[in-house]
């Protein structure tokens, strides 16, 4: 996730009429659910071992959402819906992904599974605009705000795009409701392997509509803020699990 504006010290004001047009992220009728089904009932269950989920009442089942998860490993993108698809009505979600992510036989999937790219090099005003337009359709985004994995238990410096996305897609209809829902993603091990333990913690959801002072950029800073706080309290458990894991290798 990159920054969708400028990092000057001037407030922009959040535009009240924000209209934005694009195409809707293509997710397959029938690639979408095998893969759901498969991941669920076969590799998840049979590749981990116990995987835990708590907060689950957190999430809404209606309404635009983003889902805000720490970034351990690549098994993240198929542990958040394990976790939360069968709490939502819109259940295909979109997943916010680098560009590298969406290239050969991978992007085939990634895209039709509801990736969509982005460009961190060099970030496009369309990918924010892709991205307002999926919340103003009600579905549900994914978008891993540290930006990269981090193996280390920390919750890492999050990137202000996520804030000023859901503030960008509030502000464009009254009303809305965005939610960013903090989700801590915890392994038994650093790096996960067959029988690793999983808990995923979801927290309470920020409503993006109660930080909105007409300037964006400290609005996204307030955001920002509280969604690291928030993360940080989901993965205090995954940092004490963490540490061990790693004191057991060094010590082996």
């Amino acid at each position: 996730m990159m920054e969708f504006y400028s990092s000057s010290d001037t407030c922009q004001q959040t535009p009240a009429n924000h209209q934005v047009t694009g195409t809707t992220s293509r997710v397959s009728p029938w690639l979408s659910p095998l893969a759901y089904l498969l991941g669920r009932h076969c590799l998840l269950p049979l590749f981990f071992g116990q995987i835990s989920i708590t907060g689950q009442k957190n999430i809404p089942t209606t309404g635009p959402v983003i889902f805000a998860p720490t970034h351990r490993a690549r098994w993240d993108a198929l542990l958040v819906p394990y976790a939360t698809v069968d709490c939502r009505r819109e259940q295909d979600l979109r997943f916010m992904v680098t560009i590298d992510e969406c290239q050969g036989l991978q992007g085939w999937f990634v895209r039709r599974l509801g990736g969509f790219p982005v460009n961190s090099k060099h970030p496009s005003i369309r990918t924010l605009r892709h991205g307002v337009e999926l919340l103003q359709q009600q579905k549900t985004l994914v978008i891993f705000p540290e930006g990269n994995i981090f193996r280390d238990g920390q919750v890492h410096q999050l990137k202000p795009g996520i804030a000023r996305l859901a503030l960008s897609a509030e502000s464009s209809h009254s009303g809305l409701g965005v939610k960013i829902i903090p989700i801590g993603i915890n392994y038994s091990q650093p790096y996960p392997n067959w029988g690793t333990d999983v808990s995923i913690n979801i927290g309470s959801p920020i409503r993006v509509k109660d930080y909105m002072s007409g300037c964006i950029k400290q609005d996204a800073k307030s955001i920002t803020v509280d969604l690291a706080k928030a993360l940080q309290q989901l993965s205090h458990q995954e940092t004490k699990i963490t540490n061990r894991a790693f004191a057991e290798i060094t010590n082996s």
